[in-house]
């Protein structure tokens, strides 16, 4: 058994070496290395694929973070130049920054992202394009205002989220959907499936538990409706939630006035006591005439979900 994962250590090492990329929520640069600190005095950089060149966290996370930007423009979720829009879970700031850049520079974003860690990235970044235009801020959006513990994933700061009780079913069906979707993922993933089931598995779940170290951090909460009030928000064009379980709580924080200034929605929703359902029915309560519900490839059959809501229909 140990000739085996030594063989197979190398191997990860050789293809980790040949492509940095990940797959989905989870990397397998980590199986076989060691923690990341946090982030450094120094903050890195990085150029993207479109020649931006940007502020990190975590190098490995960028490649994901990048191709989930396209996700949330499906089913007719659009930005246009002058738009306003609101990125609640907006992580080190690249859907803000493709939608900035997407949008001539004449754009009004405002991001938010409770985690100080991953927050003084996203400052980073912003500041380095245009804080008159990009406005960022340290809190998660609510149904209240309060102070509240987060749980902070290190090794995976997209996954950090203030649900902290269900951390471990969270991993396990993190795990069933990767064994279940695994011939969907790309090639570093996908050759798994040559393994005997029991090794594919144990490989599956040593690379989990590195990802589902957390620390305990206290983050400030708001409503989405304060943020309105504050900063007298006319319209939001487009609001993007990914908040890791949060979602609904998002959605509570909005009073009866201020939905009708929400024109599209894309959310990543949990569909935890069929909260799909739920938020399909608040929104179309408050007006959305088109919803859509999508999964992603490698999230088949589990609790994760895309929605896609507009105001009105587009022809």
């Amino acid at each position: 058994m140990n000739t085996i994962v030594i063989k197979l250590k190398k191997f990860f090492d050789k293809l980790i070496n040949q492509n940095k990329e990940i797959q989905g929520s989870f990397n397998l640069a980590r199986f076989f290395k060691k923690d990341l600190k946090s982030v450094s005095a120094s903050m890195p950089e990085i150029t993207l694929t479109n020649g931006m060149r940007i502020f990190y966290l975590r190098k490995e996370e960028v490649s994901t973070l990048s191709k989930q930007v396209q996700h949330y423009f499906r089913n007719g979720i659009e930005v246009h130049e002058g738009d306003t829009v609101f990125d609640v879970g907006a992580n080190i700031g690249l859907f803000t920054l493709w939608t900035f850049q997407n949008c001539k520079q004449n754009v009004d974003i405002y991001a938010f992202e409770p985690i100080p860690a991953i927050f003084n990235v996203l400052k980073a970044n912003a500041e380095r394009f245009n804080p008159e235009k990009i406005k960022v801020f340290v809190c998660g959006l609510s149904q209240e205002s309060k102070n509240t513990t987060f749980a902070w994933f290190p090794n995976a700061s997209m996954l950090s989220t203030q649900y902290k009780n269900d951390l471990k079913s969270s991993q396990q069906n993190l795990k069933e959907s990767i064994l279940r979707n695994i011939t969907q993922a790309s090639w570093e993933v996908r050759w798994m499936y040559l393994l005997p089931s029991f090794l594919r598995s144990f490989l599956i779940e040593r690379g989990l538990k590195k990802i589902f170290k957390i620390e305990e951090v206290v983050c400030q909460l708001q409503t989405l409706s304060e943020i309105i009030y504050q900063h007298n928000i006319k319209q939001i064009d487009l609001l993007k939630i990914d908040v890791e379980k949060s979602e609904l709580d998002v959605l509570l924080g909005i009073k009866e006035q201020d939905w009708p200034k929400i024109k599209q929605i894309v959310v990543e929703i949990h569909n935890i006591e069929d909260r799909v359902e739920k938020i399909k029915n608040l929104l179309s309560v408050h007006g959305f005439k088109q919803i859509f519900t999508e999964q992603e490839p490698l999230f088949i059959g589990s609790e994760i979900f895309n929605l896609y809501a507009l105001r009105k229909t587009k022809l």
